[in-house]
């Protein structure tokens, strides 16, 4: 058993650009500044309104990283033929809305996997490992299991937000979900709401394999730096032993 990798979300570097549309801060170096601070994978998620990754990112970010290139998206043909392309090393399937201010739950695998399927195997049929970002909900988990995905990420936003007893009620949820992932067969990756205060409960869901976290990572290096945010990071999930060994 082992460890859970990092995967550092680098979107809201791009939403300070193009917040003045400059050419800084530019997200190719701060993946490298992940990287060089250990970091096992870079995940940026390219919205149908490229509000801040663009497509010219999602291509210098694939030619240039030495560790892993996940990719978010939408299940949208547009987007796919840019996935396709680019050929990431995982494509995370998420739902999307044009007013949402970030992902705001997980995505309907059950009630769309017709529209789903076609996807899944043009992904990986390239080569591509296909996760889909869901609830910690069983059917969600069985439709993934029967599309053929390899990962899920569960979607740990609710557990995030709460509080008390509501806290305590959605780490179960998790830690269910977990479980039943891997015994479907499924590797599970976690994100949403991740940060350095609710990290070490995170760490008592089972089986994760990668732990997608951005905005509290990227929040934290106005303070520190990049580099010693995300080394915190990684620091406070070194105790985890629940994880899968990484071949």
């Amino acid at each position: 058993m082992s460890g859970c990798r990092l995967g550092v979300n680098i979107d809201h570097v791009a939403t300070l650009r193009q917040a003045r549309g400059t050419h800084y801060p530019e997200p190719l170096e701060a993946a490298r500044l992940c990287e060089e601070a250990g970091a096992q994978g870079i995940t940026v998620h390219l919205r149908e309104d490229r509000r801040h990754i663009q497509d010219r990112d999602v291509y210098a970010l694939r030619r240039a990283l030495r560790t892993r290139l996940n990719l978010e998206m939408a299940n949208s043909p547009a987007i796919l033929r840019v996935a396709l392309d680019v050929g990431p090393d995982e494509v995370c399937l998420v739902p999307e809305r044009r007013q949402e201010l970030t992902t705001e739950g997980g995505l309907d695998v059950a009630g769309q996997r017709r529209a789903l399927r076609r996807t899944v195997k043009r992904l990986t049929d390239a080569g591509v490992a296909v996760s889909l970002f869901v609830d910690p909900e069983l059917p969600q988990l069985e439709a993934a299991a029967a599309l053929g995905a390899p990962y899920v990420e569960l979607h740990t936003g609710r557990f995030c937000n709460a509080r008390g007893r509501a806290a305590r009620t959605e780490l179960s949820r998790l830690i269910r979900a977990a479980r039943y992932a891997d015994e479907l067969g499924l590797r599970v990756n976690a994100g949403h709401g991740i940060n350095l205060e609710n990290i070490y409960r995170i760490l008592e869901i089972p089986h994760l394999d990668t732990l997608n976290i951005g905005h509290s990572i990227v929040s934290r290096a106005v303070f520190v730096g990049l580099k010693a945010a995300v080394e915190e990071m990684l620091e406070a999930m070194a105790s985890y032993k629940g994880g899968l060994a990484h071949g």
